[in-house]
This record gives C-alpha cells, structure tokens and sequence, in this order.
C-alpha cells in the first residue's frame, strides 16, 4: 500500500544539447530499490550494446519513467539552456507517479512542483540519473538514425548531429536542413542556403 510517507526519487538527465541538429530529449526515472538494476552508469562511458540491453531493463524495472522533449523551434527560440530545462520538465511531469525529490544531472534545475537537488557529474553517482541519461540517450540516438533516412546527406546515423568534420563537410556541401538549429553558429552561417 502506498502511503504518504513514500519518498520517491526521481533522476532526470538530458541528451543532445551539443549537436547542431535535433530536438534535446530528457528523461526522468524513480527507480525500484526492491529491484535493482546492475550495470548503470554515465551513458557516454558505455557501449551501445550495454545501452540497448540496460535500456530495456530500465523501462522493465523502474516504478515509473518518462521522456520529455524539446524541438529544434523551441532550442532556437529560447536557447539550449531553456529548453533543456522544459524537456526535464516535461519529463517529470510525465511521471506516472510524481516525484517527492528529483535529482538533476549537472547544476541548473527546472522548475518543479517537488524539491530538486542538482549534483554535477550525478549520472556517474547517482543510479536514477544514470538510468535517465541512457533512456535519454538511448531514444535521441535512436530518432538521429531515423531521421538520417530522411535526410542521408548529413550523416546522422553516424554522428547523430554533432558537429563532427563530416557533418560540418556535409552542411558545406548541402546547406542546412529542417532539423538543423539555426541559433548555432555553425548552422547559422548556412541559413541562406536552406534545404527542404
């Protein structure tokens, strides 16, 4: 029975706020402490492989997850900051239950209706974040590969918009596209020449 002296705690962590292309997705994620799951860690410190497989685990066994997102339009109409908080955001409130504590990935927190606590580095310490950082990255690398069928001249599968030499090669080469953030400087420079 669930009682009001349960205190769940949520970990929220984000993806994606460094490419030039692509919404930044979010996730938060209350943990089971019954059920534990082995192997969490940072997203970027593991294989895609580990982050499949954890990935599937994560939504198996966690007493609550959820993705929030913000698109390309709202990156560059408030800046990657604002929208990242408002993917975390949405996120939480996407919760089937709802947070008492969410601990937040780096050192700005949205605004929530719970308590926050940011903790830098908190997807290497802290098992809910790093299961939110893998659900985040997990499902932002997974939408880069189905976007670069959409767009193959770019190479999103490959760098997943990051500004990599080939993506900056390829934004030579064909101008920008419809996913491209145009608040960034090395998309900006190419806005005249927009593609479809």
């Amino acid at each position: 029975m669930i009682t009001q002296e349960h205190i769940w705690i949520a970990g929220v962590d984000e993806a994606g706020r460094g490419p030039l292309a692509g919404a930044v997705v979010a996730a938060a994620v209350i943990l089971d402490p019954l059920n534990p799951i082995i192997g969490l860690n940072d997203s970027k410190l593991l294989s895609e492989k580990k982050r499949e497989s954890l990935f599937v685990l994560i939504q198996e066994k966690a007493l609550a997850w959820a993705v929030g997102r913000a698109e390309v339009h709202e990156i560059d109409h408030i800046n990657i900051l604002q929208a990242t908080l408002l993917a975390m955001q949405r996120a939480i409130n996407g919760l089937k239950i709802f947070p008492t504590l969410a601990l937040i990935d780096g050192n700005c927190a949205p605004k929530l209706a719970c308590k926050t606590q940011t903790i830098i580095q908190g997807d290497r310490t802290e098992p809910a974040i790093s299961a939110a950082s893998i659900l985040a990255k997990v499902t932002r690398d997974r939408e880069m590969v189905l976007l670069d069928k959409q767009f193959p001249q770019y190479g999103f599968a490959k760098h997943k918009g990051y500004g990599t030499k080939e993506h900056l090669a390829a934004l030579e080469m064909h101008g920008i596209c419809s996913i491209h953030r145009r608040s960034y400087a090395p998309v900006a420079r190419y806005i005249e020449t927009e593609t479809a």
